[in-house]
């Protein structure tokens, strides 16, 4: 249960992450200057705790390849970022919360393509992790674009909440950058598992991930000619949200997902995307004083329904495997990919 936890956490963060960079950029924040103090706080936060943590004589040395799997991952992430933040700032957080549900089903299909999952379309347990991811995006695309008769009524309407739902300049536009995030953060967490499969420190490579991020960020800044006024932390919502977004929005984030990917794969992290859209309606209804209305209540049975038929789908999938390597005291150099995957987990210590 580890990394459900993990997960339901990270998503918790995000839907918080988006609240404060919307309101961050809404007060005249640039993109570059969020992502750059983010990260760069992360990785003040990543790096002392990458060299305790990852001290021991054991680990693989930081090898040509690996550092450029390093840089990868960070480049991704941080095309990911830019196109992301500046999509919602031309669209809305409603247009940016549906399309990002694109990231299952594009991690699924880079998945298959990598040999990461298996892709035998007879078998029962890949089509339960085609079925559910394709139901999981449906009922994410129910709860952010079917409103319905309301189940509880608003209490307030913050000033929060009218920042998060303004109709955009640019629709179009903003809706391409999103759908161009998405795939971006599909590549993101596949290319994790490539890289921690030749060098297994999670801490050390979003260290570099966040590293990366930030002097990207400064590059692209210069680069298109940004206002260095947007670089400015004050007034005190933008230092509270590149605080909040540092510590938890990436720090504790991208480090608890990136262990997610390493212990159960892409897919099971990507999965919990539409999951997101559940904890964010469930943070509007608690803590911010939105009304829940039916087309919340349907999606998220049809997310919960998606989301269990895909785990169902990897946790048959898994026991099948273990059932297949139990006999074998060694695996040969011809096996899968994905056999390697499940053998590592099965026979490495838990932490």
């Amino acid at each position: 249960m580890k990394e459900y936890i993990g997960m339901v956490g990270t998503q918790v963060a995000q839907v918080l992450l988006m609240i404060f960079s919307k309101a961050a950029i809404a007060d005249g924040m640039s993109s570059y200057s969020f992502i750059f103090y983010s990260n760069a706080l992360a990785s003040l936060i990543l790096l002392p705790l990458s060299l305790f943590f990852n001290s021991s004589p054991n680990n693989p040395p930081l090898s040509f390849n690996v550092l450029c799997g390093f840089f990868i991952v960070g480049l991704f992430g941080f095309l990911a970022q830019i196109s992301g933040y500046t999509g919602v700032s031309l669209s809305s957080a409603t247009l940016g919360t549906t399309l990002l549900n694109l990231i299952p089903g594009f991690t699924f299909i880079l998945a298959i393509f990598c040999g990461m999952e298996a892709a035998n379309i007879k078998s029962a347990t890949t089509q339960a992790k085609f079925i559910g991811t394709v139901v999981s995006i449906a009922g994410a695309v129910i709860m952010t674009l079917y409103q319905g008769p309301p189940i509880l009524s608003s209490t307030l309407e913050s000033e929060l909440t009218k920042n998060l739902l303004v109709q955009p300049s640019n629709w179009v536009l903003g809706g391409i950058l999103l759908s161009v995030d998405a795939l971006f953060a599909s590549m993101y967490i596949v290319s994790q598992a490539f890289v921690l499969k030749k060098h297994p420190s999670v801490i050390k490579l979003m260290f570099s991930y966040c590293f990366v991020c930030t002097i990207l960020s400064v590059i692209a800044s210069l680069v298109v000619g940004a206002d260095l006024s947007g670089f400015n932390i004050q007034p005190r919502n933008r230092l509270l949200s590149v605080l909040y977004s540092g510590v938890f929005g990436y720090a504790f984030q991208v480090t608890v997902q990136s262990w997610c990917v390493q212990k159960r794969g892409p897919l099971f992290v990507a999965m919990f995307h539409p999951v997101g859209i559940v904890i964010s309606n469930l943070i509007g209804v608690v803590f911010l004083g939105d009304g829940f209305y039916l087309g919340g209540l349907l999606g998220s049975i049809i997310v919960v329904i998606g989301f269990y038929t895909v785990m169902w789908g990897k946790a048959k999938e898994k026991k099948t495997l273990e059932v297949n390597l139990g006999g074998s005291s060694k695996m040969g150099d011809e096996v899968a990919p994905l056999l390697q995957d499940v053998e590592e987990q099965i026979t490495s210590p838990s932490p």
